[in-house]
């Protein structure tokens, strides 16, 4: 509430601690009470009222559009990711330009709203774009490429035009995951010419769109993207495995609600390689065995034992994935 009261003025800020106090209500199955905040929130900015006119309300869903966009209520906060100094350098300074948009529209400069995230699985790609919409205080929307994909010659870019229209009209965060799905290259032998054109119209709607909030694209095969790509996105933003350090501070964070009867950071050096998917099912793992055990503590032997699990099913996928690549 002291949040709430501080950040008066500042639309922002507000948006984001009303979305952070929904979020808590909703953890403590006050599905009432968070339903009825979420209306009222929506429906900010209907009414010119002085104290709230510049919130960007949500714009209802056009129906040629609804089909393709799920939004997604963020669950997660800046304290659940690790990110690399870098990236972490250069969210800060995209959250800095969009609060300072008009400031910089004024001198005659544009605000970087277009996001490219590469990396390999796992590494925290769609969490970071969750994360980023909360701190924004926009509202977040995954786009659901299974439906926005059709089998009928000439809809995906259809679909694809109606998509950006929302995201152009709608302040928020619009993420598209597996992004090479669309916009894989086009000189691919086997890919046929709907798929070309698609392509052709995915360029043309980045290049012209200008959000209203952030169009985020996600992928784990950048090298299949089409070339022509790379250039239409204002950052491009790489995500990689975490180094020991960042392992460290990840196991920290993960047992810091749990009593511990040792230091999990002892552990980095050995987990180097692993994802933050692959430290999230370790951790899990780790407490599920430390309450079926009857302990009142987590110790080391529940760690190792969620970790032999970890290490078994990762030398089965290795095993899975060196079939494929020889296959």
């Amino acid at each position: 509430m002291k949040k709430l009261l501080a950040s008066y003025g500042r639309d922002e800020e507000f948006r984001a601690v009303v979305e952070q106090i929904i979020a808590d209500e909703e953890k403590k199955n006050n599905n009432v009470l968070a339903r009825s905040l979420r209306k009222t929130l929506e429906n900010i900015g209907v009414s010119p009222a002085p104290a709230t006119a510049g919130l960007s309300r949500l714009v209802p869903f056009p129906d040629e559009a609804k089909d393709f966009i799920q939004r997604v209520e963020p669950r997660h906060t800046s304290q659940d990711i690790v990110l690399s100094h870098e990236n972490l350098e250069q969210f800060v300074s995209l959250i800095q330009e969009f609060r300072q948009a008009d400031r910089l529209k004024r001198h005659g400069l544009s605000v970087r709203s277009k996001l490219l995230f590469c990396g390999p699985p796992g590494t925290g790609k769609t969490l970071c774009a969750e994360v980023f919409a909360a701190e924004l205080g926009l509202p977040f929307f995954h786009v659901r490429l299974d439906s926005l994909i059709s089998s009928y010659l000439g809809e995906t870019a259809s679909n694809i035009r109606k998509t950006f229209e929302f995201a152009r009209r709608q302040p928020c965060v619009l993420f598209f995951d597996e992004f090479d799905a669309l916009a894989r290259s086009r000189d691919e032998s086997g890919e046929h010419n709907e798929l070309r054109r698609v392509v052709n119209s995915l360029l043309i709607f980045i290049e012209q769109i200008a959000p209203s909030g952030f169009l985020i694209a996600a992928t784990n095969l950048d090298q299949h993207l089409d070339p022509a790509i790379w250039r239409r996105f204002d950052e491009v933003i790489w995500f990689e495995l975490p180094d020991t350090g960042m392992i460290r501070k990840y196991l920290t964070h993960a047992f810091k609600n749990s009593k511990i009867a040792f230091d999990p950071g002892v552990f980095a050096e050995e987990l180097k390689g692993y994802s933050y998917a692959d430290l999230e099912k370790l951790c899990v793992q780790t407490l599920k065995t430390s309450i079926l055990d009857g302990s009142k503590q987590v110790n080391d032997a529940h760690f190792r034992s969620a970790l032999r699990q970890a290490k078994r099913r990762r030398r089965r996928e290795s095993q899975i994935e060196g079939g494929r690549l020889t296959g």
